[in-house]
């Protein structure tokens, strides 16, 4: 069955209820009782999460679910149910849950509050955080907005260089960038570093300002 995004779901509640529909996501909350669980699925295409409602009367693979933890990335299947008089527009009751990857438990991302600095060493999960999923999504419409203004007045976007060999108030020497060996390096007669050798012939490296372009 084919997937839909989560925030298709959550944008029009009403075009997909009483269906059965298939969602994929990872887990950021669950919790359950002995015959009863509930899970905040979210896939990333929207900041808020759909609640998962799974039965052990219906789920065949109740017990395995109910020891899944935070992270765990699961595919759900099931009938989508109208709940305009909870938190929550809607929530699917599971029909069928499979497990993609399951989740250790020292997974460091939990239902709690996480700081900056704790997050800074996780950067390839910041983005399954509220904090920057909400930041991400600010910031993609700022620069929406922007590019949007100047093309409507005929400015065109341009890129320039990443690598350079113009330095910009000496920040630029910190991210040097060559194909030649920096242990044995080919030298001039003077001893100094013999650039020609290297791919772009010069000392080069990451700029930090466009400015000069």
């Amino acid at each position: 069955m084919e997937r839909i995004e989560i925030a298709k779901i959550l944008t029009s509640p009403q075009e997909y209820a009483e269906k059965t529909i298939t969602v994929c996501g990872w887990v950021k909350s669950i919790r359950d009782s002995k015959a009863l669980g509930f899970i905040d699925l979210n896939d990333g295409s929207s900041f808020a999460g759909l609640q998962v409602v799974f039965e052990a009367q219906n789920v065949e693979n109740f017990a395995e679910i109910a020891k899944q933890n935070v992270g765990a990335a699961l595919c759900v299947t099931g009938a989508l149910v109208l709940t305009p008089e909870a938190k929550q527009p809607c929530e699917l009751h599971a029909a069928q849950i499979a497990v993609e990857a399951s989740s250790a438990p020292e997974y460091p991302l939990q239902k709690k509050r996480h700081s900056v600095e704790f997050l800074r060493t996780i950067a390839h999960l910041r983005p399954r955080t509220n904090l920057f999923s909400a930041v991400f999504r600010v910031r993609s419409a700022a620069a929406f907005a922007i590019h949007r203004f100047f093309q409507e007045r005929g400015f065109v976007y341009a890129n320039t260089p990443l690598i350079t060999a113009s330095d910009c108030e000496g920040a630029g020497e910190m991210f040097h960038v060559t194909t030649l060996d920096p242990v044995n390096p080919p030298l001039c007669e003077d001893g100094s570093v013999d650039y020609s050798k290297d791919f772009f012939q010069r000392h080069t490296s990451l700029t930090v300002s466009g400015q000069l372009e």
